[in-house]
């Protein structure tokens, strides 16, 4: 089931529902006892009723026609209530640790490759700690500074290099402590495309502190304004197709395969002797190469990003 929140030519507010991406129709048309007026809302529904709105949706054809998405405007489908990100992919914790080796010394990551090619592995020290392979490691993030679809990002004044990270953004539609992996899977309500941006250049500083990443991070976020509820895309989210396109040029495409905990398993851990609460937001970690800082293309003024993932959906920005 696809969901969207749009606002008509009043300014009205309508939560939308599909099956296929095409045919839309309003929640207020649908014959529910419980109101959804809110991504959540739909979300919590599917949960609790499995196949309800399918049900809903089909005995509408017919008798009512579906509205024409595209003379709405799309907006945020939701707001997080908190946000945490993950690092779940291996291979991009290495491959930026390859790329600060080089911005180094172009000769030490010569070395390196060398040394890869020879030992059929990467060099020990640009691996992950200890602790990431023990536990899902994350940061919390702003909820307050999320965009949509459509929507223009600016440039923080104080850097020179911004940078994009597409991920699998995941919103959980109940309240969890000390959940079980099964228990954590449950309350997965939906699944977005996620541009998690990026100060790197400010990021790197803040880091060396030893804290977390604060101005680096913190000014702005993106997803997708279509969220895909999970019974469509757990079963399938380790083999999804991905890609990212700057101003019409595929710059990369790889697949979400490669995640050393499960997402499941990575919301467990967050809700280790702590409340979580429906409506939070989660990053999975940047998927190996959509990212400037590992395939070396950056963002500028008036450039335009899209961010797809094959099951979810699509991400465009314009940058200013």
């Amino acid at each position: 089931m696809r969901i969207s929140v749009v606002t008509d030519d009043n300014n009205e507010a309508h939560a939308l529902v599909s099956e296929d991406g095409i045919k839309w129709f309003r929640c207020k048309d649908l014959s529910t006892s419980i109101p959804l007026n809110s991504a959540l809302d739909i979300m919590l529904f599917e949960k609790s009723h499995p196949g309800k709105l399918s049900d809903m949706i089909a005995a509408l054809e017919g008798t009512i026609l579906p509205v024409d998405y595209h003379k709405f405007k799309p907006q945020l489908p939701f707001k997080p209530v908190a946000y945490r990100d993950f690092m779940l992919f291996e291979q991009h914790y290495i491959n930026v640790a390859k790329n600060m080796v080089a911005r180094q010394s172009q000769f030490a990551a010569s070395l390196l490759n060398v040394y890869e090619k020879l030992a059929g592995k990467p060099f020990r020290k640009l691996k992950p700690s200890k602790r990431w392979y023990e536990h899902p490691i994350y940061y919390l993030g702003n909820h307050l500074n999320f965009v949509s679809d459509g929507d223009t990002v600016s440039i923080p004044a104080y850097s020179q290099e911004l940078d994009y990270e597409l991920e699998i953004g995941i919103i959980i539609c109940k309240p969890l402590k000390n959940a079980t992996v099964d228990e954590a899977e449950q309350a997965i309500g939906g699944f977005v495309v996620f541009n998690d941006f990026s100060a790197r250049d400010v990021q790197m500083d803040e880091m060396d502190t030893g804290f977390g990443p604060m101005k680096a991070k913190n000014f702005i976020n993106a997803i997708s304004n279509v969220v895909v509820t999970a019974d469509e895309i757990l079963p399938i989210v380790n083999s999804l197709t991905v890609a990212v396109t700057i101003n019409g040029k595929k710059i990369a495409r790889n697949t979400s395969a490669g995640m050393h905990f499960s997402i499941p398993q990575a919301i467990a851990y967050a809700s280790w002797e702590e409340q979580l609460h429906a409506g939070e937001f989660f990053g999975s970690g940047t998927i190996p190469h959509c990212t400037g800082m590992e395939n070396g293309v950056f963002l500028h003024s008036n450039d335009s990003i899209l961010l797809e993932i094959e099951g979810i959906g699509s991400l465009y920005n314009k940058v200013e």
